[in-house]
């Protein structure tokens, strides 16, 4: 954003899941699960507040078949070695699935220089180490070795999803070790669902911060926090540490509720921007999966002298909602 632009938030309606990058062409990338999940959109802008009204284009539609048959979640954009790869989860049908056709995790690759243009090209499913409910990849480079992070839930662990972490092959492939990161541990991972998802990966002050959801996807769904050091082994578990508390939850006073599931970018002064999505009221009934009132927030965030970052608490919104 300019010097002394004011973010217009909601910068998206009805997109929960958001996922904004900074590409060097100038433009911000936007993605994030549609109502319905049955279509993967991209959206790009100048700044933020471009995002809402801006280019859009429907990159991806599900072939309707097999593990693709239908939900399509989250889908995040990242551009490696001269390629556009998108990451996403999809299974069959949202109710009534079996533990065979769960959601799994797969990835999208186009390599036109302008993600818009050309075609994206199903790469396959990312496997991993044991065959479960999956969700949330995000990737991440350090010290030129490409590391994937994504949730999953493990029959031997009590729970609906962990956090893992694993160093890749390629894009699409996973070698070596799939380690555990995290498990809902604290009682504010717990509340509906025990739940650790939606990773973000974060790099400053020589640590590698992952942020993370926790909890029921309504009001009491909030942000936590791992972080190592860049220079220790992050397939080594104990290189990872895990705050006890929450970093960013609901707030009454501003109406955002179960802010979560965020992404990072940044404005024209190299200010950090957290992007999030919240809803502007509390899940009155129903699966609050199905409904699809949580919108795409964003607001700048700060650090602190131990090198964590401090979301604060979610601003309120400055356009209708």
């Amino acid at each position: 954003m300019e010097r002394g632009k004011m973010i217009n938030n909601p910068i998206v309606y009805e997109r929960a899941d958001p996922w904004v990058m900074r590409h060097t062409d100038g433009y911000y990338y936007f993605t994030g699960s549609v109502p319905g999940y049955q279509t993967i959109e991209l959206r790009r802008g100048r700044t933020l507040n471009d995002l809402d009204k801006g280019e859009k284009k429907t990159i991806w539609e599900i072939p309707g078949t097999g593990l693709l048959l239908n939900q399509v979640w989250a889908p995040e954009i990242h551009y490696i070695d001269g390629v556009w790869y998108i990451y996403f989860a999809a299974s069959d049908e949202l109710n009534g699935r079996t533990a065979e056709h769960h959601h799994r995790m797969f990835v999208i690759a186009n390599p036109n220089a302008d993600p818009f243009e050309g075609q994206w090209e199903l790469k396959g499913q990312v496997k991993t180490a044991f065959d479960s409910f999956s969700l949330d990849a995000t990737v991440f480079e350090n010290d030129n070795r490409l590391y994937y992070v994504w949730a999953q839930q493990d029959p031997h662990i009590p729970g609906n999803s962990n956090l893992y972490i694993s160093e890749m092959e390629n894009p699409w492939t996973l070698k070596g070790p799939q380690i555990l990161l995290s498990i809902p541990e604290y009682d504010w991972e717990k509340i509906g669902f025990m739940v650790n998802e939606g990773p973000a990966v974060i790099q400053r002050y020589g640590k590698i911060i992952i942020t993370y959801s926790g909890s029921a996807t309504d009001e009491n769904y909030a942000m936590g926090l791992l972080w190592a050091d860049a220079d220790a082994d992050l397939l080594d578990g104990y290189s990872w540490h895990k705050l006890p508390e929450p970093v960013f939850v609901s707030s009454e006073e501003n109406q955002q509720f179960g802010p979560g599931h965020n992404s990072f970018t940044f404005d024209d002064n190299g200010q950090d921007i957290l992007v999030f999505h919240a809803r502007p009221e509390k899940n009155k009934e129903g699966d609050p999966l199905s409904n699809p009132n949580r919108h795409a927030i964003a607001q700048p965030f700060t650090w602190g002298d131990d090198g964590l970052p401090i979301f604060g608490t979610p601003v309120a919104n400055n356009k209708p909602v």
